[in-house]
């Protein structure tokens, strides 16, 4: 079983995320790259939320693949191009996760390898046995 931590002395989290998870010996650890908000059709939403969803069905088709479920995501870490998009993500995002909610990250960027690509998001996640 996973420990969360969220020590009195830190500042609550901002949102649905916990400030550290420990994870036991022997867990199978997997991590993913970047995943962009465009679907197999390489069609790219014009909308933030739309993108990120496409983000979090692309990571949950990973997470299965590896018989995990976004239970198991232990860190995640989000990328936007605007800081009036981080509602829009945030929202999406609080949709997918589940407990114990993971360690979460959100940087704003200046851009991805294209101008249309908004949101960008990857995971680490822990089988425990």
């Amino acid at each position: 079983m996973k420990k969360i931590f969220n020590p009195p002395s830190v500042r609550r989290p901002f949102g649905n995320y916990n400030h550290g998870l420990l994870v036991p010996p022997g867990a199978s650890l997997l991590a993913t790259s970047g995943q962009l908000g465009v679907g197999v059709d390489d069609e790219v939403p014009e909308d933030i939320g739309k993108q990120a969803e496409l983000c979090f069905e692309a990571i949950k088709a990973i997470l299965t693949g590896a018989e995990m479920s976004f239970a198991d995501v232990i860190r995640i870490s989000g990328f936007v191009t605007k800081r009036e998009d981080f509602p829009a993500y945030m929202a999406v995002r609080d949709r997918y996760t589940l407990e114990p909610k993971p360690v979460s990250t959100l940087i704003i960027v200046a851009g991805f390898t294209r101008p249309e690509f908004l949101v960008e998001v990857e995971v680490t996640a822990a089988k425990v046995f």
